[in-house]
């Protein structure tokens, strides 16, 4: 018995659930499992999802992998919201609700942690993958094989984060595990090391797909296109994957140090033998206003397509928007302080930061301002994405507003720590990120599926997430000014506050219905396909060169790669209504599929997961394992290309075309 305890290190039988709502959740998860194997293995799948999606270096397909874990932990995520927001609703004087505290606590953590590093970078990578090839005339992504393992990376990430559900526990010290709370003194079991090595694994990934997307708009756009050029969502990814490159090595420092705290005895972030847990809130605050503006600027660029598009005029002011954007890019590692005011930086240093944080309000502003002044006089076609923009616009002004006013430091002494900037925080993050990626799916689809989603689910569920989104969280800036903090489970009846979080759960439900619309839109729109079908690959008279091939793209995106002579060169195609000559094929090469990718990041998730646990001997093989698939790949002869012979390019295209 000894022997098997010291094989497993810290895991026993009371790592599993034992109150039932944790209990539920682990059933689902693994019940939810089974039930996707059972289905693959009834319908003998297993080959068709291995060698056509697992495997496969296209970037659209793992743009689609990475889209559909996203959706997934949406689900999972807003679950926890709406665990929360019923705690919140219910557990006043008397009741203590339906949560335990330190289960609130955990809740609250992994919801934070799963919205930000597993949906909103996964729909934001999802979406560049999808689109930024087709955009920049390229047939492919600068390296193939590392996409693939940036996404598997994420996805090893993501099972470590729900693991946590089924064995263990998740953190309770909240989405950024500020010290000490999160050093072992507090928190000795195993969340904190689950939070550390989820955020470690996924975050290796993301750099490694800042790198590749950084050198493939460098190095491999369409003849013709010069930077000034690009369409607005190439360049909102430009400046989004170099803040990546910048800012993701000071995540992974950081979590480096957190984890020798706990895991080794060493004191970088605790006050014995010279540690600072300042220094911690410092260092993952660099990382982490960085990474608001690493999701948002994406999102800016989705905007600026849609605009375009559905006001059918040219976008307003394209220079001004360049230089906002790297304005915006260079000003976010300049403002990170604000977000601990009140932790006696002093006068001089919170007034620098407090101006930096208005000044960055600016080219902000000229964004909305340019996107408004592309709608006037412009014939504007008011479909599903653009009333996701005009819904962004409402939320991301009344958000923005309540940042310029926590800019101001002693404003800021006030709500720090309250609801306010809960509300605030989700304003820019769901009214900015979430709906520019909707937006961006939405509008997007047809490229990749070939048919377009049903109209009516998408405007009901648009309808739904504004009107629940504002209801859930306006009531919190009210709170927040009351003097309710955040990570707060139970509070005194004779502080008034219950209605107004009754009316915020009130809000949950709505975007509850509102999601349940979107996931009924997918649904009908797959079964409705067929009347959907776009034929013409250009359902929304797209301005870009994605409009320019068949719906869905080829897996090569374009049989002739496209010489570009203007910023909008589809639409300029289709004013100046050429007669396009018959085209000359050339023989294509494209990489092989390859299975290298989820092998690395299974010994990865093997890694972590011993790490966490102190199971040396796993450890052991999964850093070997890591290794050991680094060697081969690199060292190996096989040839990592096939052929598309310019005949066979032919018939695919005149197949798409007829």
């Amino acid at each position: 018995m000894n022997l098997f305890a010291g094989l497993l290190g810290r895991l026993n039988f009371d790592a599993f659930p034992h109150d039932i709502i944790t209990g539920f959740g682990a059933l689902s998860v693994v019940f939810g499992a089974l039930t996707i194997a059972g289905l693959l293995t009834y319908t003998k799948r297993w080959t068709w999802l291995w060698k056509n999606w697992l495997t496969s270096l296209d970037p659209k397909k793992i743009g689609v992998m990475y889209i559909v874990i996203a959706l997934v932990m949406l689900l999972r995520g807003f679950a926890d919201a709406l665990l929360m927001r019923t705690q919140q609703a219910v557990s006043v004087g008397s009741s203590h609700g339906i949560l335990s505290s330190d289960h609130f606590q955990q809740i609250f953590s992994a919801h934070g942690t799963m919205m930000i590093f597993f949906v909103a970078m996964g729909l934001m990578f999802g979406l560049i993958n999808l689109v930024l090839p087709l955009q920049i005339g390229a047939r492919d992504v600068a390296f193939p094989f590392l996409n693939s393992v940036s996404f598997w990376l994420f996805a090893a990430g993501m099972v470590l984060v729900n693991l946590s559900l089924v064995i263990g526990g998740f953190s309770a010290a909240g989405w950024l595990a500020y010290p000490p709370l999160s050093e072992l003194q507090f928190s000795p079991g195993v969340g904190v090391d689950y939070w550390i090595w989820s955020l470690q694994i996924a975050g290796v990934g993301s750099l490694l797909s800042g790198i590749n997307f950084l050198v493939t708009i460098l190095k491999m756009r369409a003849p013709g296109m010069t930077l000034m050029k690009m369409p607005m969502f190439v360049w909102s990814v430009l400046c989004s994957m170099s803040l990546v490159v910048f800012a993701f090595p000071i995540l992974t420092a950081t979590l480096a140090m957190l984890a020798l705290d706990r895991s080794l005895g060493m004191h970088f972030f605790t006050s014995d033998t010279g540690g600072n847990p300042m220094m911690y809130i410092n260092l993952i605050w660099a990382w982490g206003h960085p990474e608001v503006y690493i999701l948002v600027l994406p999102a800016f660029g989705v905007y600026s397509e849609v605009v375009a598009t559905f006001a059918r005029k040219r976008l307003f002011g394209y220079t001004s928007m360049v230089w906002a954007l790297i304005a915006i890019t260079f000003l976010s590692f300049l403002v990170w302080l604000h977000h601990f005011f009140t932790m006696g930086a002093g006068a001089n240093v919170n007034a620098f930061f407090g101006i930096m944080t208005g000044v960055i309000a600016i080219p902000t502003g000229v964004k909305i301002f340019n996107w408004l002044f592309t709608m006037f006089r412009g014939r504007i076609l008011f479909a599903t994405p653009m009333l996701w923009f005009i819904g962004f616009v409402v939320i991301f002004s009344i958000g923005g507003l309540a940042g310029v006013l926590m800019s101001v430091p002693a404003i800021d002494f006030q709500v720090h720590n309250s609801l306010f900037l809960v509300a605030h925080f989700h304003m820019m993050i769901v009214g900015g990120v979430v709906f520019g990626y909707l937006a961006g799916l939405t509008y997007w689809f047809p490229k990749i599926f070939g048919f377009t989603l049903n109209e009516r689910l998408g405007k009901y569920a648009f309808w739904c997430w504004l009107v629940g989104f504002t209801t859930a969280f306006t009531p919190l800036y009210i709170l927040g000014l009351m003097g309710a903090t955040r990570r707060l489970d139970h509070y005194d009846a004779s502080m008034g506050w219950q209605g107004l979080f009754i009316v915020a759960g009130i809000g949950v439900l709505i975007l509850a219905l509102g999601l349940s619309l979107q996931v009924a839109q997918f649904g009908v729109s797959i079964w409705q396909r067929k009347q959907n079908r776009d034929t013409t690959g250009d359902p929304w008279n797209g301005r870009t060169l994605e409009w320019s091939t068949a719906s869905p793209a080829p897996a090569y995106n374009f049989a002739v790669i496209p010489t570009v002579t203007d910023r909008d060169p589809f639409w300029a195609s289709k004013q100046a209504k050429k007669t396009t000559e018959k085209p000359h094929y050339t023989d294509i090469y494209l990489p092989k599929n390859t299975g290298m990718g989820i092998f690395i990041a299974g010994f990865a998730f093997l890694l972590g997961f011993a790490i966490i646990w102190h199971i040396l001997w796993l450890g052991v093989i999964g850093l070997a394992g890591i290794i050991a698939c680094v060697i081969i790949r690199t060292t190996s002869d096989e040839e990592s290309e096939y052929l598309i012979t310019a005949k066979e390019v032919a018939k695919i295209e005149s197949e798409a075309r007829a």
